[in-house]
């Protein structure tokens, strides 16, 4: 990346509120997931257009356009064609794909289901539809990787804007609580409870109104025990791309909830050589898939509103071996 991108506006939907709301400090408590209860779409959005959004559109749709508000950004006819939008995601709604594909199997032959339930079975639905309600015409995609899925993102936006003649880009992830999310989750990691979330964060260039800027961010694999040198190696990338000491970064916020020797904050610090500050959202809100990048960052933004000197580090790894590290802060 040639230059840090500003982060000009972001909007964040979890259990503890939107924009500016604090996480939660309290481990997880025991008993049902915590779900987006004070999320109403409709009340939001209004009625027009909505009757056929799933639950991941719904939320996608209403952060970007809360993050659009927060930035400021006037989109019109001028400009909207260099505003784009890229989305993170799993496999887009495990719902709404489960429950298309079960209507092929108890309807009638030749599979007489709702063509009105296709549309939310494709990954890029969110993104789609948030474009069409902010009348959005630039680079419109969609990432499919999991938990690193907004790092990938971001640096997609980075691509977008340098070589797309992109303005600016909506970059973030959601994801929903369901039966399907959690029975998968049970299966496949049981050790953290299944809970929806998502952030949206609006880049541009230029100084930020916020000040904070994303410095950068690197992704890469390794399998099983070459996950923590995979790590450690995205780390000293982006410290190295952003022109920043190991030793002014005093925030690493996790995507994972371990904190014991092995884990995301302990290869982290290995190669800063210091002991930053520790935030692992996913103890606080639970296991959120691809939304869990978009939370890291969000939980680091929170606290650079607090405390504006702080270069924060926020880091995922994905059971597939995927791993990778960004850096916000202010420039030096």
């Amino acid at each position: 990346m040639s230059t840090a991108l500003a982060i000009s506006g972001w909007h964040r939907l979890g259990p503890a509120g939107g924009t500016g709301a604090a996480l939660p400090d309290t481990p997880l408590p025991p008993g049902p997931p915590p779900v987006l209860v004070d999320v109403d779409v409709r009340a939001r959005l209004g009625r027009k257009g909505t009757s056929f959004y799933d639950r991941v559109t719904g939320f996608a749709v209403v952060a970007c356009d809360a993050a659009i508000r927060d930035a400021g950004l006037l989109v019109d006819d001028g400009n909207r064609a260099r505003v784009g939008i890229v989305l993170g995601t799993t496999v887009g709604s495990f719902r709404s794909t489960s429950d298309y594909s079960r209507e092929t199997l108890v309807q009638q032959k030749p599979y007489l289901v709702n063509p009105m339930l296709f549309p939310n079975t494709v990954m890029n639905c969110a993104a789609g539809q948030a474009a069409i309600r902010l009348r959005l015409r630039g680079v419109n995609a969609t990432v499919a990787g999991g938990r690193i899925a907004v790092h990938h993102a971001l640096r997609f936006a980075q691509n977008a804007m340098d070589r797309m003649a992109m303005d600016a880009m909506l970059v973030g992830a959601v994801e929903e609580f369901s039966p399907h999310r959690a029975w998968n989750a049970h299966l496949t990691s049981p050790s953290t409870g299944t809970a929806e979330g998502g952030a949206v964060f609006v880049l541009e260039r230029g100084p930020a109104r916020t000040g904070v800027h994303l410095l950068g961010v690197a992704a890469g694999f390794g399998w099983r025990e070459r996950a923590p040198a995979a790590l450690g190696g995205c780390v000293a990338r982006v410290l190295a791309e952003a022109g920043v000491a190991s030793r002014a970064v005093s925030l690493v916020v996790t995507g994972g909830a371990e904190t014991g020797l092995g884990s995301e904050y302990a290869v982290a610090a290995d190669v800063l050589s210091t002991r930053p500050r520790h935030l692992a959202p996913a103890a606080e809100l639970g296991e959120c898939d691809a939304a869990t990048g978009a939370l890291s960052l969000a939980a680091a933004l929170e606290v650079l509103a607090r405390e504006p000197d702080t270069v924060a580090l926020f880091t995922a790894a994905g059971p597939d071996g995927g791993v990778a590290a960004g850096l916000v802060g202010r420039p030096r």
